[in-house]
């Protein structure tokens, strides 16, 4: 039942529309990420091990690398999301110059005009727009929400995670260099002169992550992009990536985006400036 009804990529990052009816893995993304509910069950989000319910009076906003899954409550007939993965290069108000992208809150109103915004254009990204047509209503679109999520007071600032150690530099230098499945976190953690439980600690206190979390990361981005920018077959592009075999990758890529990696190349369209 989940399916890619819509999906976009270009310089804003993804714009993508979705039924969804499974759950997801645990999972990041290195994009803040805006998920709006627009048709059917409301379905839970946890973000940072916390659970938020998302309807069409809720939006849920995830910052750059904040673990998070999705969990149904239709799992028969699923429910329409809006999402969209937004580059930090490519949106930043003044207010966000400094630290990137990121919302003071997880979960916050939709109001009455984010309501109409949101619709007006999910209505474009399900209408094959160019992209000249997109970039002002998303621009318009993500400012909103993004000021919505600073506009309450009185619950504490999101932190900001910054990463100082120069041996998790080196540790995610080395998983950056070639992320691939067959990586051994523990010989990263050798190369790094650190043992694995310091590691792991280590890496988990600069990133707010665990190590396992952030190479899988890595790897979705360099799965999606060679699902939608290539015409390689599938399993090449599993197998390129360390999977032994295509069913395995097949299980990662829908666990992290909610359908097989097929599905998701059938509605991906690339839009060019």
């Amino acid at each position: 039942m989940s399916r890619a009804l819509a999906v976009f990529h270009a310089r804003f990052g993804r714009a993508t529309v979705y039924q969804l009816n499974r759950p997801f893995n645990v999972h990041a993304h290195r994009e803040g990420h805006l998920i709006f509910h627009v048709g059917g069950t409301p379905a839970n989000i946890d973000v940072c091990d916390q659970r938020h319910v998302i309807g069409e009076d809720r939006i849920v906003a995830v910052n750059p690398w904040e673990p998070h899954n999705f969990l149904p409550n239709d799992v028969d007939n699923g429910a329409i999301f809006f999402v969209l993965y937004v580059n930090a290069e490519w949106f930043a108000p003044p207010a966000a110059r400094e630290q990137g992208l990121r919302f003071g809150r997880t979960c916050f109103r939709r109001t009455a005009a984010l309501d109409r915004c949101i619709r007006r254009t999910a209505a474009l990204v399900c209408g094959a727009p160019s992209l000249g047509c997109l970039d002002g209503e998303l621009r318009q679109l993500i400012e909103s929400c993004y000021e919505e999520s600073w506009r309450i007071s009185e619950l504490p600032e999101r932190p900001c995670a910054e990463v100082t150690d120069f041996r998790v530099r080196k540790c995610i230098k080395l998983m950056s260099d070639s992320p691939c499945a067959e990586i051994e976190l523990d010989d990263i953690a050798r190369e790094s002169g650190l043992s694995r439980p310091h590691f792991y600690r280590l890496f988990r206190s600069q990133t707010g992550v665990t190590p396992n979390l952030y190479l899988n990361t890595l790897l979705m981005e360099r799965a999606l992009d060679a699902v939608v920018a290539t015409e390689s077959p599938i399993a090449d592009i599993g197998f390129d990536l360390g999977f032994s075999s295509q069913s395995g990758f097949t299980r990662f890529f829908a666990g992290n985006v909610g359908m097989a990696p097929t599905d998701y190349r059938r509605a991906a369209k690339v839009l060019r400036a």
